[in-house]
């Protein structure tokens, strides 16, 4: 069994003193029909059966990470009550969990002063921060590397604002003169630089997009939505560990605890150094704003409604796992990063695979080693479908020549694009399966290589 079933007794228990605090009211009679609601549930089971095995560490494929089940479990309490994180008057309790709850993970960067809030992910976070940056630097552009999530140039579209990507150097890094080259301009307002690319890890620069900022005049939004949460850990490289050292200085900054904070989805947070941007907000909505004078979340977000239950998860597992440096958390994070430093290793090591660069994180990008762009692509697509029959799940990206024509010198690129194999390897326990992910790589290898010559 994989899926943890013990900790749901500790579920009736707190629902039974959840509801306690509601004795005062008459008695409540519920009349589900018990046979019906399991199978229903029942089906479900058996549809949910078709998914790769998400919790297990031998998924080492796309970003998904199981919440903590101190998470499941105050989500599902929270959903007996169903609070609206809107307004005060529909998530009183939730509403005042989120406010704590952000303000330790603003604590991470060093924001003791803030604007901030949950949202249903990092897309709705994004959008969120570029709306304020285009309401504050109007008809200005807004740049994002190559290699930034493809949700930035879609959000700008979205907010009729212009973007424009900026090239990346051979680590898939934003390249500095690139984007130095387009400030200078005078037509942008804003630079998104991120930390933790989606497909590579990558770390961008941001030390030195600050040193840019003392000469050109643009605000600097941090896409954090997958690393964040590694400003708490100590074994990052000597660039990485700087540009995480330096996010207290930027204007926004986007993490989703849906990634590596251990929560369900969707649960994302958007944060702004200046609380003066709530101005940008203000608005009159009398049928949801009586009850109290105090702030109302909805007042200081784009999102009307928004689960409390997600708010209500990630203060539990903060409670019981505080985002300190030298906590539990940041222990079990930096457990990842060796995963990745240790995999990545032996497949540097080993002539029959390639990899594209050194993981900043704990996302490695490698590819079955052979001649040309094409063979090395059907190879890794091979190796991800053979791996999967192992019960090794991986995944497939594809990478511009641009980007590692340098890194692969003697490959020749008789195609664009090349697929390589990602994995992310983000769960705690990869760090004890990494001599069980290896073994069936090694074994799997001859398969992979294999080139059809017919």
């Amino acid at each position: 069994m994989i899926l943890d079933t013990a900790s749901l007794a500790l579920l009736t228990d707190a629902l039974t003193s959840l509801d306690a605090g509601f004795d005062n009211l008459p008695p409540l009679q519920h009349d589900n029909d018990q046979a019906a609601l399991a199978g229903v549930l029942l089906a479900v089971a058996e549809r949910m059966r078709d998914n790769y095995p998400y919790p297990h560490p031998l998924y080492a494929g796309q970003m998904l990470k199981p919440p903590h089940p101190v998470a499941r479990l105050a989500y599902a309490l929270a959903l007996w009550i169903n609070p609206n994180n809107h307004a005060l008057d529909g998530g009183r309790a939730s509403s005042a969990m989120e406010k704590e709850a952000v303000a330790e993970i603003a604590g991470m960067f060093g924001w003791a002063q803030y604007l901030g809030h949950l949202s249903s992910g990092g897309t709705m976070a994004n959008l969120e921060a570029l709306w304020v940056a285009g309401s504050l630097h109007p008809g200005k552009k807004i740049l994002a590397s190559s290699q930034a999530h493809y949700t930035h140039e879609r959000i700008s579209r979205v907010l009729q604002l212009d973007f424009a990507p900026v090239d990346c150097d051979a680590r898939a890094k934003m390249d500095i003169q690139a984007l130095e080259a387009l400030l200078a301009t005078g037509e942008v307002g804003t630079v998104v630089v991120t930390l933790g690319t989606t497909a590579s890890g990558s770390v961008d620069p941001l030390p030195a997009v600050l040193a840019l900022r003392e000469r050109y005049d643009f605000r600097i939004h941090v896409d954090a939505a997958y690393g964040g949460y590694f400003a708490l850990v100590d074994n990052l490289g000597a660039e990485a560990g700087q540009a995480f050292q330096a996010l207290g200085q930027v204007d926004s900054i986007v993490i989703d605890p849906h990634k590596h904070g251990l929560q369900p989805y969707g649960c994302g947070c958007v944060l702004f150094r200046d609380p003066g941007v709530g101005a940008l907000y203000k608005h009159d909505s009398p049928y949801t704003y009586f009850s109290s004078a105090e702030l109302h979340l909805g007042e200081i977000s784009l999102e009307c409604s928004r689960a409390g239950a997600s708010a209500v998860a990630l203060w539990a597992t903060q409670r019981l796992l505080p985002l300190r440096r030298d906590g539990e958390f940041a222990r079990d994070l930096a457990r990842c990063r060796e995963a990745a430093l240790i995999l990545a290793e032996r497949i540097a090591a080993d002539p029959r695979f390639m990899l594209a660069w050194e993981p900043e994180l704990d996302i490695i990008v490698w590819a079955p080693r052979l001649d040309s762009a094409s063979q090395v692509s059907a190879a890794s697509q091979r190796l991800f479908e053979i791996a999967a029959e192992q019960d090794l799940h991986l995944a497939v990206a594809s990478f511009p020549a641009t980007l590692l024509r340098q890194r692969w010198p003697d490959l020749h690129w008789d195609q664009p694009q090349v697929a390589c194999l990602r994995s992310c390897l983000m769960k705690p326990a990869h760090r004890d399966w990494v001599d069980e992910i290896w073994r069936i790589l090694d074994a799997l290898a001859p398969r992979a290589l294999a080139v059809d010559n017919e």
